[in-house]
């Protein structure tokens, strides 16, 4: 993890009726930092669902257990306004599991629900899993920046 302070840092309970304010929050700053529109929004997605696994699993739907999410942009080497990544890390305080044992469900098993890891993953270029030293679980989650030829080509 990167020792710069975060661009971003917040802390707030894990009642669902947060998680709205904090994924427009990701979005907004990913799109204006130069993510495009839709991928903006599948950051999102992927936000959100890390932090509805926190709710669930982690505090089993207990709606005052601590969240901390920081965002850091990565800049390019030598270019202050360019940036190369996207690095998000939640935090929690909740239960802890072995990071091998979360994995996303078996796609051919039909039925509703199970899918945020595996949402994540597929979003996200970069995804650990950690347990915190004094209990909860940290999730890494990095989207690197669309290269300017892959910009132009989707234009």
């Amino acid at each position: 993890m990167t020792k710069l302070k975060p661009h971003i840092s917040i802390e707030f309970q894990s009642n669902p009726k947060m998680l709205c304010g904090v994924r427009e929050l990701i979005a907004n700053v990913a799109e204006r930092m130069g993510f495009a529109s839709d991928e903006s929004t599948r950051i999102k997605l992927a936000v959100d669902e890390a932090l509805a696994n926190v709710i669930r699993h982690g505090y089993s739907k207990r709606e005052d257990g601590p969240i901390a999410v920081q965002v850091w942009f990565e800049p390019t080497s030598g270019k202050r306004q360019e940036y190369k990544a996207l690095r998000i890390v939640i935090e929690d305080e909740g239960v802890q599991i072995e990071p091998d044992r979360i994995c996303g469900r078996d796609l051919d098993d039909i039925r509703p629900g199970g899918l945020g890891v595996h949402i994540i993953k597929e979003i996200m270029d970069e995804v650990v899993y950690e347990k915190r030293s004094g209990g909860g679980m940290r999730l890494t989650m990095v989207k690197h920046m669309p290269q300017k030829q892959d910009a132009a080509q989707t234009a």
